[in-house]
């Protein structure tokens, strides 16, 4: 094999490398999540899917859309991911639509469904601990096809 031929392959080796690192690296910071139910809708609808980066809840704040574990969450029943919107952040007011009691814990986030008449919440299960936060929704990557409630 000659100098350049070997040159040659050993780039190729180098970025097939370079790639895979790449590739582990984002398997383990990225995660898509389908959207199941209605709880969520306009924004997201069944059946869509959403590009989650997976970070500590630290930083999170209202308006993000997180994908929580259910089974880190008392009271919420199976092992699950659950895709809600934070309302309220550690320290801030519970929000009046949550029952609007007190101030949120430390460690702790208020999660509401965009759609209250179909969703399970921090309504019923009160705040959601920190720990239960998987990421939160960087993209929607794919539209499902069910468009309505």
């Amino acid at each position: 094999m000659s100098d350049s031929a070997t040159t040659a392959a050993l780039l190729v080796l180098a970025a097939l490398g370079l790639a895979s690192a790449l590739l582990v690296a984002a398997r383990r910071a990225l995660l898509v999540v389908t959207v199941r139910g209605a709880s969520m809708t306009p924004a997201l609808a069944p059946g869509d899917r959403i590009l989650v980066l997976r970070r500590p809840a630290r930083g999170l704040r209202d308006r993000h859309i997180v994908v929580l574990r259910s089974d880190r969450i008392p009271a919420a029943g199976r092992d699950d991911l659950l895709v809600k919107r934070i309302a309220a952040a550690p320290g801030a007011r519970v929000p009046l639509r949550a029952g609007g009691r007190g101030t949120v814990p430390d460690d702790h986030f208020v999660v509401l469904g965009d759609n209250p008449d179909l969703s399970t919440d921090s309504r019923v299960w009160g705040p959601v601990p920190a720990d239960s936060v998987v990421g939160v929704m960087i993209g929607r990557i794919a539209r499902g096809g069910h468009r309505g409630p």
